[in-house]
């Protein structure tokens, strides 16, 4: 009978939502609306009864939704577009949560509620959802566009952001206070995990795509994608991330893949269909008797969601570097609230910290900026160009100057040349450096595994099991400590060179930065793995072991972590982006 009324929900939903984005089709609406439309339909609150039976089951399926739009993000949008929109990204994502985040708190207080509804409504503002946005951009067929590359730079590190705001929100409602180095520490733990699952990933990933490949098997490639996919996102899930950044991750890292082309066609019919399932559920949501009750507050916050957006990301994507009009683009894009909203909204719930009406206004919100959100991206191209017309002369040139000054700084040229070897220098240090950080917490966790595993006498001492594993993770460490040490000698040397004219001041600089630097990951390195650090006398063995191994071994470790670089740089190179 369950099965049978899951069938029914199903099939509710597929021909309402088909019969409504048909009428919207026709009228030349966007699409993402009827599905919208076709949830409030069919809900609970609307007369006379409601035709889903089972919403949690629903909403289980829409999580797939998120799930396969996120990973065609990630296919479309490869590490050399991240790269290129990084800044813009950071500084417009940055100015953006800091002015939602303000302006969300005065509301809150302005309506008299408490300081804690005030804190999570600013945080609930704070971040853009990058499921509607993708979804509007993609009906509109401007995802190639250079603002919709920059939008997506800036949800990307949003995502990265909301997930240390949440960490900081949950310290705030439990203790009362701001736990910085938590937030820090969640910061670095998620960047580490993202830099270790790109570099891995497409050294592995794309290759065992392309073996698959061989097979000439559309089925057989299919299932390995989805296995792969879900495969991540559940370790994203384990790890306590966003299951949305983890299925961005995994499609950039196939991105780099020969058989891009094959995949996107592949999992484009499962990503409408459950796309479709995801955007009915937020309509599913939304309680016309909450939007009459709390109709004023909500419609103050979503006129302030959009302006207080617009104005924003534009300011930010201008301070920047961008013109004007790609400016007002990436801010009309912007300007709604999403998936993310809703878990910081129900985090405040489920720690009893905020009141009960927060989670309904939060969806209203939500589905009245997604509402909007086709129409001020189709409004944004005129918008900016009337503006750019209405503007007074002397004010367009002023406000022209500054990305003009920022181009020219950034021209070609011996002293940019220098700082982006010296930035591609320090990359390459911290890329191995959380290699190495990598290695030892797996190593952590294996050498706590270690007695559980293996039945031998001699691992009953803690100590052997911690020497063994802690042995194990700096010999598997060594090629990456030997790169980042060649690293900070060759930036030593570079800065030596350009600094300092005393040549005995050059070979001393050329000596201490590279050994401080080794220095500082080994401390690090010891304060990650202290769970498994061996004993102070077992350690100095174990260092001058692993001392001889480097001086015997060195030119074979140099080998072998050249040879991983390279094939790092082949298979990016090996699939051009056309996007």
């Amino acid at each position: 009978m369950h099965s049978a009324g899951f069938i029914q929900d199903l099939a509710v939903i597929m021909l309402i939502a088909g019969l409504v984005t048909i009428v919207f089709h026709r009228l030349k609406q966007p699409v993402v609306l009827g599905y919208i439309l076709a949830g409030v339909i069919i809900g609970p609150h609307t007369p006379p009864f409601a035709l889903v039976s089972d919403e949690h089951t629903i909403r289980i399926l829409s999580e797939l939704g998120v799930v396969f739009l996120l990973f065609s993000l990630g296919l479309e949008f490869s590490l050399r577009k991240l790269a290129a929109v990084g800044m813009t990204a950071v500084v417009a994502a940055v100015t953006e949560i800091a002015a939602m985040l303000a302006i969300g708190f005065g509301l809150g207080q302005w309506f008299g509620w408490s300081r804690m509804d005030s804190i999570f409504l600013g945080a609930i503002l704070s971040i853009s959802s990058t499921t509607i946005i993708v979804k509007a951009l993609s009906e509109l067929q401007l995802k190639n566009q250079r603002f919709a590359q920059l939008i997506f730079g800036v949800l990307i590190v949003e995502d990265i952001l909301a997930i240390a705001m949440i960490a900081l929100l949950s310290a705030l409602a439990t203790t009362g206070e701001v736990d910085a180095p938590a937030v820090f520490g969640t910061l670095g733990r998620l960047s580490l995990f993202m830099v270790v699952s790109l570099v891995l990933g497409i050294l592995v990933v794309p290759r065992l795509l392309d073996s698959v490949a061989k097979a000439a098997s559309d089925e057989m490639l299919l299932i390995t994608v989805l296995g792969l996919c879900f495969g991540f996102c559940l370790l994203v899930v384990k790890l306590e991330y966003s299951i949305a950044l983890g299925a961005f991750v995994i499609g950039a890292v196939m991105a780099e893949s020969r058989q891009l082309r094959l995949i996107e066609r592949l999992t484009g019919p499962l990503r409408d269909m459950f796309s479709a399932i995801f955007f009915v559920s937020i309509g599913l949501l939304l309680d016309p008797g909450v939007l009459l009750a709390y109709a004023g507050p909500i419609a103050i916050i979503t006129a302030a969601v959009v302006l207080g957006k617009v104005l924003s990301c534009a300011g930010g994507s201008y301070l920047a570097g961008n013109d004007g009009r790609t400016s007002v683009k990436v801010g009309m894009g912007l300007a709604q609230i999403g998936e993310f909203s809703f878990i910081i909204a129900s985090l405040g719930l489920t720690l009893k910290v905020t009141s009960d009406f927060l989670y309904p206004i939060a969806v209203a919100v939500s589905a009245l900026t997604t509402l909007f959100t086709p129409y001020l991206i189709r409004l944004s191209d005129p918008l900016s160009l009337r503006a750019a017309a209405a503007m007074p002369t002397r004010l367009s040139a002023w406000l022209g100057r500054y990305p003009a000054w920022l181009a020219r700084l950034s021209r070609p040229g011996d002293a940019v040349h220098l700082r982006a070897i010296i930035g591609r220098i320090v990359l390459q240090v911290l890329v191995n450096f959380a290699l190495i950080a990598a290695v030892f917490i797996a190593g952590a966790y294996a050498g706590s595994q270690l007695g559980g595993v293996v039945s031998l006498p001699l691992l009953d001492d803690p100590r052997v099991s911690d020497a063994l594993a802690w042995s194990a993770a700096l010999l598997v460490s060594l090629p990456f400590l030997i790169a980042a040490y060649r690293k900070l000698k060759a930036l030593a040397m570079l800065l030596a060179e350009m600094l300092v004219r005393s040549r005995v001041l050059r070979r001393a600089m050329e000596e201490v930065i590279p050994a401080a630097g080794v220095a500082g990951i080994l401390a690090l390195i010891g304060w990650l793995s202290a769970s498994i650090l061996p004993p102070w006398e077992w350690l100095a063995g174990i260092l001058a072991g692993a001392a001889v191994v480097t001086a015997v071994l060195w030119q074979r470790f140099v080998r072998l972590h050249t040879r991983l670089q390279l094939a790092l740089i082949e298979t990016m190179q090996a699939h051009s982006s056309p996007h």
